[in-house]
């Protein structure tokens, strides 16, 4: 066997490999379903890992990053980083969606913020994720039907949807979960929730006991 021919069976073997890998990727990307949600804040930033994988999606992960023990704001924006990165490498989720900023009357509040938001896409970015972003209206509006709904509703329609105990977490991380369930409907509803009992005011009909006891 000559050189040349030896060089062109080496090409045509690297070929397949390559070929074999584009075909693999292309397998594991059409069945992504994981997506990340994150709620953004300099002192608290939740987040909710959310496989939607399932008949009914499936929550990962839900919890709160801490960061009222770092004393400046340059420090906590490279911990947000560092930490969804982590998050992210642990999970492998393949979108992210997160609470855009509400505007408010305090201009450094919503500086700082709107920084901790662009931490974390940034964390998100790098790491080769979609990002879609929602407003907390827009939220409350996929989640309960109702753009005005208290975070105790929110939290007590996704207990009812995911059938999980979100009560028992920081409302920062529901939030987080929220903004999850908001662009898996987007995704596959069209942005508004489907399945029977899934608004608030089915909600209320099926479990009035719920009210009653403050959620």
């Amino acid at each position: 066997m000559t050189n040349i021919t030896k060089e062109k069976q080496l090409k045509e073997h690297h070929m397949l490999i390559f070929l074999n890998l584009t075909v693999n990727t292309k397998i594991v990307n059409i069945k992504a379903t994981k997506i990340i949600g994150i709620d953004p804040g300099t002192n608290i930033l939740g987040y909710a890992i959310l496989d939607t994988g399932h008949k009914t999606p499936k929550v990962l992960d839900l919890g709160v990053i801490k960061l009222t023990g770092y004393s400046d704001h340059q420090t906590k924006l490279k911990e947000i980083f560092l930490q969804i990165q982590e998050i992210i490498e642990t999970y492998l989720p393949q979108s992210m969606a997160i609470e855009a900023p509400f505007y408010g009357k305090n201009v450094q509040s919503m500086l700082k913020l709107g920084r901790a938001q662009g931490v974390a896409m940034a964390a998100a970015m790098t790491m080769g994720l979609d990002i879609a972003e929602y407003s907390p209206k827009k939220i409350k509006q996929s989640i309960t039907g109702n753009g005005n709904a208290a975070k105790e509703q929110v939290a007590a329609m996704l207990d009812n949807m995911l059938n999980f105990k979100v009560d028992e977490y920081y409302l920062d991380a529901t939030d987080a979960l929220a903004a999850a369930m908001t662009h898996y409907h987007r995704l596959s509803h069209g942005g508004i929730t489907t399945s029977k009992g899934t608004n608030w005011k089915s909600f209320l009909k099926e479990n009035p006991g719920r009210v009653k006891s403050g959620l």
